[in-house]
C-alpha cells in the first residue's frame, strides 16, 4: 500500500507510491538514450579554450601553466541586469521591481567534453573557490538579496550549451522557496531551540539507511521524504548559515564529496541528467543559529505531470533507502 512521508525542512507531502515502484537500476538511462561522446574541443563552442574572443569580458579566471581553469563571465542572454537601481513599484494589489542583479555563467573546464564527476579533484575544487569568491563579491552589493548557484547537467535538466558549466544569479528579492524554507527554520528553533537541519543530520547520522557518501565534514543523504527518485542533500557536519563562510579544508572536502556522489551516479545511472543547486542565507545575514546551508542534488530520472502540477505533490516510486543503499554499493573505477 503506497504511503505518504513529509519533509519537515520544505514542509511537502510525498506519496511514495509502493505498488508503482522501479529497483534503483531501472532508473538508469538505457544505452540508445546516451549521446555519442563528445570531442575535446569544438570551434564554434564559445567556452572552449582559444575561443574567448567570442565570449563576453570576464568576472573572474583561474590559471595554471597552461591557460586558464575557470572562467566566470556574463550570460549571453541574461534574466536580470547589474546595471540601474532598485526600485519597487505598487499600485493595488499589483506589485513589480525593476530587474537588477547578475546572471554569470561560470566555465568549468577548458575541455568540451569534461565533467564534474570524472574531472581531477582540483578542478572540482577550482569550482567551488570561483563560486564562493563571486558570492563573496556579489553579496557586497546592496541591491541584492538573494544569490543562487545552480547547475544543469544534460538536456532534460535544461542545459543549452554541452561544454560543462554552472550559472551564478543574484535576485533583488528572496526567491519565496528560499523565504518559506527560512520561515520554517525560525518556527522550529523558536518552538525547540535546535536548528532543525542540524537535528535532520544528526537523525540520519543515526538512522544510516538514508546516508550515500560520509566525508570529514559532509554528509550526502536522502531525505526521509524526498520529492523525486535520487533526490540527495549534501549537508555540512559543522553548523554553517552561508555558504561564502566554507574555509578551504571544507571546501576541497565539498569538492571530493560531490565528485565522488555524482561518480556513483555517472557510473550507476549511466550519466543521468541532474540539477543541483546551493541553498544559503540572503545576502543580508552571514550567521544565524537556525538556518544551515546545503547543496540540493536532483537527478532527472522521472518526470512532473499534472498531479504534482494540480496538487503541489509529489508522488516517488523510488524508496529513498534502497535507493541509497544501490548507490553506497556503486563501485568507481
Amino acid at each position: 500500500m503506497s504511503h505518504l512521508r513529509q519533509n519537515v525542512i520544505t514542509k511537502d507531502w510525498v506519496i511514495f507510491a509502493t505498488e508503482r515502484a522501479k529497483r534503483p537500476h531501472e532508473f538508469a538511462r538505457s544505452l540508445d538514450e546516451i549521446p555519442p561522446d563528445l570531442p575535446t574541443y569544438k570551434h564554434n563552442c564559445p567556452f572552449c579554450r582559444g575561443n574567448e574572443n567570442t565570449a563576453e569580458p570576464e568576472y573572474l579566471r583561474i590559471e595554471d601553466e597552461h591557460g586558464w581553469r575557470i572562467r566566470i563571465i556574463p550570460n549571453k542572454y541574461p534574466a536580470l541586469s547589474p546595471i540601474g537601481d532598485r526600485i519597487r513599484h505598487s499600485e493595488g494589489i499589483h506589485r513589480a521591481i525593476t530587474g537588477v542583479g547578475y546572471h554569470e555563467v561560470l566555465i568549468e573546464h577548458p575541455d568540451h567534453n569534461a565533467t564534474i564527476a570524472l574531472m581531477q579533484l582540483d578542478d572540482v575544487i577550482n569550482i567551488f573557490k570561483a563560486y564562493r569568491q563571486r558570492y563573496k563579491e556579489i553579496r557586497q552589493d546592496n541591491r541584492i538579496e538573494s544569490i543562487i548557484i545552480f547547475k544543469n547537467h544534460g538536456e532534460s535538466a535544461g542545459t543549452s550549451l554541452e561544454h560543462p558549466h554552472s550559472q551564478i544569479t543574484a535576485t533583488p528579492v528572496v526567491p519565496s522557496q528560499i523565504r518559506y524554507r527560512l520561515i520554517e527554520a525560525t518556527n522550529y528553533f523558536d518552538d525547540i531551540g535546535e536548528c532543525l537541519f542540524c537535528h535532520t543530520l544528526r537523525d540520519e547520522l543515526a538512522a544510516k539507511e538514508r546516508i550515500v557518501f560520509e566525508t570529514e565534514h559532509f554528509v550526502t543523504f536522502m531525505p526521509y521524504a524526498a520529492l523525486s527518485p535520487f533526490h540527495m542533500w549534501i549537508f555540512p557536519r559543522r553548523h554553517s548559515s552561508c555558504f561564502s563562510e566554507t574555509n578551504d579544508v571544507e571546501l576541497a572536502d565539498l569538492a571530493y564529496n560531490l565528485k565522488t556522489v555524482l561518480a556513483k551516479l555517472y557510473y550507476g545511472l549511466n550519466n543521468p541528467a541532474y540539477n543541483y543547486t546551493i541553498r544559503s542565507m540572503p545576502t543580508d545575514e552571514k550567521q544565524s543559529d537556525y538556518f544551515h546551508w546545503y547543496l540540493a542534488i536532483v537527478p532527472r530520472v522521472s518526470k512532473a505531470a499534472g498531479f504534482e502540477l494540480g496538487s503541489g505533490m509529489y508522488i516517488n516510486t523510488a524508496m529513498p533507502e534502497d535507493s541509497a543503499k544501490f548507490l553506497r554499493e556503486v563501485q568507481i573505477p
